[in-house]
């Protein structure tokens, strides 16, 4: 089967399959390529079904760039709280900055200028142009790769086909149809060629796919494994003789901005001498580290760290990471 032909099938199958998402349109482009940016942004290293209600709340808040543009900083990390990854907000209120500033509001269509903005790889720039403008770039993420790999039984390891899966998969892209086509692809690895048991019976590439019938389709694509490092540290619940904790706010790495409770990722160089081991315990896993950190206890008026106390009815005021709600509720301590 050509290739004009999958992408014809595919595109047709998409019609009367697609998904229906709140930041999607069939039948070309999207209107308003800033809420493109804000759902391709939202759904880095995130599922669809985590993103949705984020993204409604977001933007029920941030209804255009120039809201978001003129936002606090504090205020878009309340609102991407739970969401992970911090530093796509913060590249994301950034971006918003640069077309307000840059570009009077008003998205530009040129690759070159896409690329500078904050935050986009070159999945993203593909992704953001295909859907926001039509154009014909070609998106390639993890659902894209395993599609190809299983249509054309490409069972090398990934890494060292790169340039094979960009080949093929950029023949497949519709010169025309680039939004939908985009849209087409992503939900057949979402819904039908997924990782386990894919649904080949409804798959309009079924009759062309190399893998079908396969013993080894659930093995493609091949990937080179990469071991978790397990680290062990512990976080501090400081309070003073009013009652309050004591929090910091992060100026470095993924969660930069954020508010947190002292902690440390190593637990032989403890923060605090003096403080109580609770017996209680909080687990987080990020991109490639298992991390479980001990909770511990201390009452002192001086921490001798950068922060401050505050009421503990008011954490709830201040923009946390995932890790950190788990010590909360671990803890048991009463937010409400």
């Amino acid at each position: 089967m050509e290739t004009k032909e999958l992408t014809h099938k595919l595109l047709e199958w998409y019609q009367a399959n697609g998904r229906n998402l709140p930041w999607r349109v069939k039948g070309g482009a999207h209107p308003d390529p800033y809420i493109v940016l804000v759902s391709e942004i939202m759904l880095q290293q995130t599922t669809v079904k985590t993103v949705i209600p984020y993204f409604e709340k977001f933007i029920q808040r941030f209804p255009n760039v120039e809201s978001l543009a003129q936002a606090e900083l504090e205020e878009v990390y309340r609102y991407w709280q739970g969401l992970g990854y911090y530093t796509r907000a913060k590249s994301l209120h950034q971006t918003a900055q640069i077309i307000t500033e840059k570009y009077n509001g008003k998205f530009p269509s040129d690759k070159e200028d896409i690329k500078k903005l904050k935050g986009l790889g070159a999945y993203t720039v593909a992704s953001f142009l295909a859907l926001a403008f039509n154009q014909p770039e070609t998106a390639i993420d993890g659902n894209v790769t395993r599609i190809i790999c299983r249509l054309y039984h490409l069972t090398s390891p990934v890494d060292s086909i790169k340039k094979e899966i960009e080949k093929k998969a950029t023949q497949l892209t519709s010169q025309d149809n680039a939004a939908d086509y985009t849209s087409a692809i992503m939900d057949l690895g979402a819904t039908v060629c997924t990782k386990q048991k894919p649904n080949c019976l409804f798959c309009p590439w079924s009759e062309a796919c190399q893998s079908k019938g396969r013993a080894d389709i659930e093995q493609i694509p091949v990937k080179n494994k990469i071991e978790k490092k397990q680290k062990q540290g512990a976080v501090y619940l400081i309070y003073n003789q009013k009652g309050e904790i004591f929090i910091t706010k992060r100026s470095k790495g993924l969660l930069s901005g954020l508010y947190e409770f002292p902690w440390t990722d190593d637990i032989f160089h403890p923060l605090l001498e003096q403080s109580q081991n609770t017996q209680k315990s909080v687990n987080h896993i990020f991109t490639h580290i298992n991390l479980t950190l001990q909770i511990h206890k201390a009452q002192t008026d001086t921490p001798k760290l950068e922060g401050r106390f505050v009421p503990i009815k008011e954490l709830n005021t201040y923009p946390m990471s995932t890790l950190m709600k788990k010590v909360i509720k671990a803890a048991e301590i009463n937010v409400n």
